[in-house]
């Protein structure tokens, strides 16, 4: 402690008002007046030395009391030892560390008090070496004891297996004595049937008679049979032995054969029926194992139920439970989620006083009306600028710091292919900012943005957007939303309505106002403690971070180090970022984070719980990922006999296209999936059979090769290796960065595979009159060309009662006597039919041709 410690200074170190101090220094004889004074060293260790006395403690010297009463010296000697040789030789390093510990003596040791401490240690010495020698005395007697005890036990045991071996001794010749009074073929009999028989002894057997003896020595060369095995008892000896004696009858031997006895097999006089425990999705062996039948059966009741399945594949569990109530069984259902239970039990574990939260606002509406421009100018960044084209393709998520408090917003995109996105963002939010253009009015889109919003019981708030354009007709834009039932508050509807601009920023205090309103009815609280849980708004995979997905915290605290459970994806949180890119140590809720450290990317709009350790985490993941994978081979299995029929009927094969689809996003790849299968028609079929997040990689390029797929990257491209895939087989790849050239892209590249279609258009149509004969061409019918025209150089058709009996070429074709290319409607001609002659009058000769067009979608 420094010497120049004021008396302020010692109060406020050891925890006392500065008066009680001085009090307490009086006390001690020593006199000041001021606070500020300073405390010498000898003054502080009188005040102790008084207050020691004060409490009835000894009044030792301070150095007594600051000296330490032990020393501990630690020593650590360092060696090297080779280990090995040649090329496993290693080198170890070897360190002794050794501990000393040395005690201070006791006052007044040396002076002359040694003797009397040791003679007092060696007497506690002798005392202890006495109590220890007691100790094992009482312990070797407890020993002996139990012995003697267990010996007795075992003799008892012993005694009382010999008298119950005796006594069933005794009851077998009790039981056996009427029987050999008995004579011989009723002796027999009895054997026959069963009934246990004990051979006499050998004394009795000398004493009696000689039909006795006989049957004595009989017993007798029987129980040295039987004497070596151990297994048998007196009256099995016996039964055996008789049953020796006389060979069996006719009606015993059927019996042992038809195994009527006492261990033969009955029939079941009812039908057995099983309870089968059936998942998600079962193999059909697996369901033929659990019936007890053949898998051949099973695989014949599907047939007859209309399913097409083979024993290894896969059915789900619908049709597990007819098949099997077909066949007689009950099904239940199996519950073979345990993983999935306890992860419930977690997050029912999840208890806590809730506390408000900031809303969670999404921003809906048509393509370009303006939504990332409004948000922009609340965010005071441009957004808008770095979409490709201009419009949004991703789902945004930002929270703002506001006047009114902290809002989260989700940005989502307005093309009518990001749908899923759209409703993904309606089921997240709180509130939604349903956004339309003054000078546009309500679009597909809007509509349909209402709609999510109506399904997912969220209220709206609608923005009047560009309100500052020329054109621009606020009123409109409300009498067209009266029509999707949302009324305004002027028209005594419940809906906010705010005609604002996000170029000049006008109203936009109205609207956050209008969004802390609502908020402020909604009572929006959430559990800020404990395990935090919530969904994935977006996906990607980051070529130098990994798998990265963009959360929203709805429930609890999400901090870095956390194990987390997304979907089929598990890992721990290596790293938390916000919008801008800034590190962060944990989210609340109704935060979005950028989360690092899954084991893969999850599929947008799953939901993530945080779990104990990681174990649990792993085996929810790979729970999922399994009944997931089950189900898609479901879907890819048992094809029903009517589609085959259908398939079978439909003449030629429907034409695919397959399609390999990567994306920057996961949300991207889902719209994208979806918006070109729903391109396919019934003459082509459009095939998504690969698509993920992340850059073009040599799989995917190998995977395209060899189902010749086109390659479709969405703001993503191909590396190295997959170029030179590329180009070795001469795959199809096309980069885009906007969704509306993806889809028309695709519209050609399907219409180049459907091919050109011909189709036949007549042109003419004569009627005949009258028919010539000519030694140069023949029958030359005379006609009146009454539709259209006849041109010599197309194909014709001869038509008699409107049916068709020749069609060819034309021979000849006269206007008079002169040779015409075309005669046109309402004009005589002379045609001569190349191959033809039996041309009558009222005979219709049609003309017509070919015309190749490009089929499309």
């Amino acid at each position: 402690m420094s010497q120049q410690t004021t008396i302020r200074k010692l109060a406020a170190l050891v925890n006392t008002p500065v008066e009680k101090l001085l009090e307490q220094l009086a006390e001690a004889g020593m006199k000041f007046s001021d606070p500020d004074q300073v405390v010498t060293s000898t003054e502080k260790v009188k005040l102790l030395g008084f207050l020691r006395r004060t409490h009835g403690k000894d009044d030792k010297s301070a150095d007594a009391g600051a000296s330490p009463k032990k020393i501990t010296l630690s020593r650590s000697r360092k060696q090297e030892l080779t280990v090995g040789g040649g090329k496993t030789r290693s080198t170890v390093d070897v360190v002794v560390r050794k501990k000393v510990t040395l005690s201070r003596p006791a006052e007044g040791a040396g002076e002359g008090g040694g003797g009397d401490e040791r003679a007092e240690i060696l007497r506690k010495l002798e005392e202890s070496r006495q109590r220890n020698l007691e100790e094992q005395q009482r312990l070797a007697e407890a020993d002996r004891q139990r012995a003697e005890e267990a010996e007795r036990a075992v003799r008892e045991a012993e005694a009382a297996k010999e008298a119950e071996r005796l006594r069933a001794e005794q009851e077998a010749l009790a039981a056996a004595e009427p029987e050999i009074d008995a004579d011989a073929p009723v002796a027999h009999k009895a054997g026959g049937h069963g009934h246990p028989k004990t051979p006499p002894a050998r004394t009795e057997g000398r004493e009696a008679s000689p039909r006795g003896k006989a049957r004595g020595k009989g017993s007798e060369d029987g129980g040295n049979r039987f004497a070596g095995q151990m297994h048998l008892s007196a009256s099995d000896r016996a039964r055996r032995t008789s049953a020796r004696g006389k060979p069996k009858s006719r009606r015993q031997g059927d019996q042992s054969r038809t195994g009527a006895g006492p261990h033969g097999f009955s029939k079941p006089t009812a039908p057995v029926v099983r309870e089968v425990a059936i998942g998600e999705t079962i193999t059909v062996a697996d369901l033929a194992q659990k019936l007890a039948l053949k898998g051949g059966e099973v695989v014949k009741a599907l047939f007859k139920m209309g399913v097409m399945a083979t024993i290894t594949q896969s059915i789900d569990h619908d049709t597990a439970v007819l098949v099997t109530e077909e066949l007689g069984h009950k099904a239940v259902r199996a519950d073979a989620e345990d993983a999935e239970n306890e992860l419930l039990a977690h997050v029912e574990d999840v208890t806590g006083e809730k506390v408000a939260r900031p809303p969670v606002v999404t921003i809906m509406g048509h393509v370009d009306h303006g939504k990332t421009s409004l948000l922009d100018y609340i965010r005071r960044t441009k957004v808008a600028t770095g979409e490709a084209g201009g419009i949004t393709q991703h789902i945004g998520a930002y929270h703002v710091e506001t006047d009114r408090g902290v809002i989260s917003f989700l940005d989502t995109p307005g093309h009518a292919a990001f749908s899923s996105m759209r409703a993904r963002g309606a089921k997240l939010t709180d509130i939604v900012v349903l956004v339309v253009a003054a000078d546009d009015g309500v679009k597909p889109q809007t509509i349909e943005a209402i709609q999510h919003a109506k399904a997912a019981e969220v209220p709206l708030v609608v923005a009047i957007n560009k309100i500052d354009k020329s054109g621009a007709d606020p009123s409109r834009v409300k009498t067209e939303l009266m029509g999707q039932e949302v009324v305004s508050e002027e028209f005594g509807g419940d809906t906010q309505f705010i005609e604002l601009s996000a170029k000049t920023g006008e109203n936009i205090d109205a609207l956050l106002d209008a969004i802390s309103l609502q908020a402020e009815v909604l009572e929006l609280s959430a559990v800020s403690e404990g395990r935090a849980s919530g969904v994935v708004i977006e996906s990607s995979l980051d070529k130098g971070r990994g798998p990265v997905a963009t959360v929203l915290v709805q429930q609890g605290t999400l901090s870095k180090g956390d194990y987390l459970v997304c979907g089929v994806q598990y890992g721990r949180v290596r790293a938390l970022f916000d919008e801008t890119g800034s590190q962060v140590e944990a989210a609340t809720p109704s935060i979005p984070v950028q989360v690092l450290g899954l084991s893969g990317v999850p599929d947008a709009g799953d939901d993530f719980v945080v779990v104990d350790d990681e174990r649990l985490a792993k085996e929810v993941a790979q729970q999922r990922d399994a009944k997931r994978r089950e189900s898609r081979l479901v879907a890819q299995a048992g094809n029903r006999m009517e589609d085959i029929l259908a398939q079978m009927g439909s003449g030629e094969g429907q034409q695919t296209l397959n399609l390999v689809v990567k994306a920057d996003v996961q949300g991207s790849v889902q719209a994208l999936r979806d918006a070109l299968t729903a391109l396919s028609t019934d003459d082509i079929r459009i095939n998504v059979i690969g698509g993920g997040v992340g850059g073009i990689t040599e799989s995917d390029a190998t995977l395209a090769a060899t189902s010749k797929a086109t390659i479709i990257g969405f703001n993503v491209r191909a590396d190295a290796s997959a170029r030179k895939v590329i180009e070795t087989h001469g795959v199809d790849l096309r980069y885009f960065s906007i969704i509306y050239d993806v889809i028309d892209q695709v519209k050609q590249v399907a219409s180049g595979l459907l091919g050109v279609e011909i189709r036949e258009e007549i042109i003419g149509i004569a009627e005949v009159r009258d028919v010539f004969r000519s030694s140069k061409f023949g029958a030359v019918a005379g006609c009146m060309v009454v539709e259209g025209s006849v041109k010599r150089s197309k194909p014709i058709r001869v038509l008699r009662d409107n049916t068709v009996v020749f069609e060819g070429e034309l021979e000849s074709l006269r206007r008079f006597k002169e040779n015409v290319d075309e005669v046109r409607n309402g004009t005589e001609c002379g045609i001569g039919v190349k191959e033809y002659n039996d041309v009558k009058p009222g005979d219709q000769i049609e003309c017509f041709e070919r015309i190749e067009a490009q089929r499309t979608l």
